[in-house]
């Protein structure tokens, strides 16, 4: 009598091996940003909440344009890395439309910039150069912090939600080399101009902002398009 074949089973093995366990691989990033990325998360997001109160402080008292601007950007931080922790592990049907929410909110400082802008220039006088330089540094400091956490953990999963909090840092990192530059030359050029050029840059980097981390939404889950 002829010997039974055994039943081929390499199909399920090999559906296993490539999928230990059974676990679905989408589970398995939001698992790792969970793991690896809610502390950076939420370091980022007390520091940068510090940095919105003292940096507003500032900007009100010496009356600069380009610190406010600024502040509203760790507002804005703030409330992005709330919305990045929140949002970890969700579906990615819910994690698009928090990224859309995550666009807006990039808006925030890019509004205000304008606002006050407008402000200065209807007053026109310069802000005070030393303190408006020495803010800078300090809030540089917290925004290369916050850049170098995120990216770290960048990786780990979270598509456009952590691409904006990482862009954020990044773009905001970037504005106080400008603010800081700008209080350089206020100090041998007495004019309004170096704080209201600069607050423009911040609105103008945050419109690109918002426009890159709506464009990576939309390309997540294109079958969401209808």
């Amino acid at each position: 009598m002829a010997e039974l074949e055994p039943a081929d089973t390499s199909g399920d093995n090999c559906q296993e091996n490539d999928n230990p366990g059974g676990t679905n691989p989408e589970n398995i990033n939001a698992a790792n940003v969970s793991g690896r990325a809610r502390t950076a998360i939420a370091i980022v997001a007390a520091i940068n909440f510090v940095g919105f109160l003292g940096e507003s402080v500032v900007a009100l008292v010496i009356g600069s344009a380009s610190l406010f601007a600024d502040a509203a950007d760790f507002l804005e931080d703030t409330l992005i890395n709330l919305l990045v922790l929140t949002a970890v592990g969700w579906s990615l049907a819910g994690r698009r439309k928090a990224s859309y929410a995550l666009a807006g909110l990039i808006l925030i400082p890019a509004v205000a910039a304008f606002v006050m802008v407008a402000v200065k220039l209807a007053t026109g006088e310069p802000p005070e150069p030393f303190t408006l330089s020495a803010t800078a540094v300090g809030a540089l400091v917290i925004n290369v912090v916050s850049a170098v956490l995120l990216f770290r953990v960048r990786s780990g999963g979270g598509g456009a939600l952590m691409t904006g909090a990482w862009l954020a840092a990044r773009n905001d990192a970037l504005a106080n080399v400008l603010i800081i530059a700008a209080g350089v030359l206020t100090v041998f050029w007495a004019s309004v101009w170096p704080d209201v050029v600069v607050g423009l840059v911040i609105g103008v980097i945050n419109l690109h902002a918002a426009k890159e981390v709506f464009e990576q939404a939309r390309a997540e889950v294109p079958e969401l398009e209808g």
